[in-house]
């Protein structure tokens, strides 16, 4: 049968439709020497208003040496404007890694007999999200493999449960955003009901019939269910979603063309796009060598792609996590990440104990080792403002209700304010005397950014109660 492209349509095949991507692809090739059109291109998106797809592909094709230049620009320009200097941070916490799919790139898939398999017990959870609290961390993304025995949905809401409910010292949770498997619209109001913030589901690739090869076996083969996922997840009342590709398992320029189709047709359908988008590459796990797959992205693709989506889709937050270096992530910081991970384990009860090698249950191998002080000391020598906000789930601004407040121009009385006072906290109760020195200097000289004067002046003064012992300020 022979669909045809609709961004409104509700079927995965018509919202993301090959044939538009590849005549896309073809139009972009046209024109990517066209130096009037890409110009033109360049000057508008610095509206902030974002790019079409078939729009951002003519850049991605782009070789003209002066626009590609322009585009990072133009991309770190955006970054500024709309997000500022701050760097939101959280860690994965992996639950399990039991699964029934054959994903031929994960090395969780139901085949792998090398991998230890485990399953966390709610007391090995409480002595996960201790280490993870005793770090400084306020924010986690849940990881499972897709397994209906040992990983149902009861048992992602109970472990939810039971992470906000762990008080340790001064620490505690305040946002659990869920990356599993893709489910029913009545699995995703129990998650909303659980108190959920971001729902995180990776594509992995766009591309049916590649996508449908890399898992062979289980129910992430279906992939009109997993595509449609996020209409449901929205259905079922979960306003923040994130979305992602893999890439380096298809054609870059494919992925790029869909993950932006599918940011188009969230913002036509439901009123609004994905709340993050994630920008992994394949690297290398357990029996999995980036080797395998000839698609692999190098470093000057990856940083065009991630200075791409900050220009189309501005408003949306961009993730990167430890399966990049230091210096990969040092590189796109500036062109549009707003989210990092940092001291992260992919191992399933990997912040608690310490694995030999042939236990192994990672999901992947980590490039960016070092603890999360070390990471928070990192951005605050770059300029950054590490942050480890949650007002704004918490007050209710999700969904539209956020990208109102981005788009309004008010997130630097908002947003950065409780950057500030969340890194403040993290300064005092957990970091070491050198990033607490840099970090303090970093919030005198970023107070005076505040444009609102008594906005300014009660950030300083919730800091001083700081001091003093009281916590979890925010605007």
């Amino acid at each position: 049968m022979e669909y045809g492209y609709d961004k409104m349509s509700s079927k995965a095949e018509e919202f993301i439709n090959d044939r538009e991507i590849r005549e896309t692809i073809a139009y972009a090739r046209e024109n990517k020497s066209n130096r009037e059109l890409v110009f033109c291109l360049l000057e508008r998106a610095a509206d902030c208003r974002g790019l079409s797809h078939r729009e951002a592909a003519v850049l991605l094709e782009c070789e003209i040496p002066e626009a590609n230049e322009a585009m990072k620009a133009l991309a770190r320009q955006i970054k500024q404007k709309l997000y500022g200097n701050r760097i939101v941070m959280f860690a994965p916490l992996y639950l399990s890694n039991y699964c029934v799919n054959g994903c031929t790139y994960c090395p969780y898939h139901h085949g792998n007999g090398h991998i230890r398999r485990k399953k966390l017990t709610q007391e090995e959870i409480r002595r996960e999200v201790t280490a993870l609290q005793d770090m400084g961390h306020k924010r986690l993304a849940l990881e499972a493999g897709e397994d209906p025995v040992h990983n149902p949905l009861d048992y992602i809401l109970e472990s939810i449960r039971t992470i906000y409910d762990i008080h340790h010292k001064n620490g505690a949770i305040r946002r659990v955003n869920v990356n599993i498997a893709a489910t029913s619209v009545e699995d995703y109001r129990k998650l909303k009901e659980a108190g959920i913030g971001t729902y995180i589901l990776f594509q992995e690739t766009y591309h049916k019939e590649t996508y449908e090869a890399l898992h062979p076996t289980g129910p992430k083969h279906d992939y009109a269910y997993h595509t449609e996922a996020m209409d449901r997840a929205m259905e079922g009342g979960i306003d923040d979603v994130g979305i992602g590709v893999l890439f380096g398992l298809e054609r870059y320029r494919y992925d790029l063309i869909g993950l932006l189709m599918h940011a188009e047709h969230l913002e036509a359908c439901r009123g609004v796009g994905p709340h993050t988008i994630s920008v992994p590459r394949v690297c290398p796990a357990d029996g999995i060598s980036k080797a395998d797959f000839a698609n692999a992205v190098s470093d000057e693709i990856f940083e065009k792609i991630v200075a791409l989506i900050r220009i189309a889709v501005p408003y949306t937050g961009m993730i990167i996590s430890t399966r990049e270096s230091r210096t990969s992530r040092e590189k796109v910081l500036q062109l549009g990440i707003s989210q990092i991970s940092g001291g992260s384990r992919t191992s399933v009860g990997g912040y608690v104990e310490k694995e030999e090698a042939h236990e192994n249950s990672a999901q992947f191998d980590i490039s960016d080792t070092r603890s999360l002080d070390e990471v928070v000391n990192w951005l605050i020598g770059l300029g950054h403002v590490p942050s480890f906000c949650t007002a704004c789930y918490r007050e209710g601004r999700t969904g539209d209700r956020f990208m109102t407040l981005l788009k309004s121009g008010q997130i630097a009385n908002c947003c950065h304010p409780n950057a500030l006072m969340t890194l403040q906290e993290y300064l005092i109760d957990y970091a070491s005397a050198e990033t607490r020195c840099k970090g303090e200097e970093l919030i005198r000289r970023e107070l005076a950014n505040i444009p609102n004067p008594v906005v300014r002046q009660t950030c300083a003064q919730y800091m001083e109660q700081m001091e003093q012992g009281r916590r979890d300020f925010r605007f």
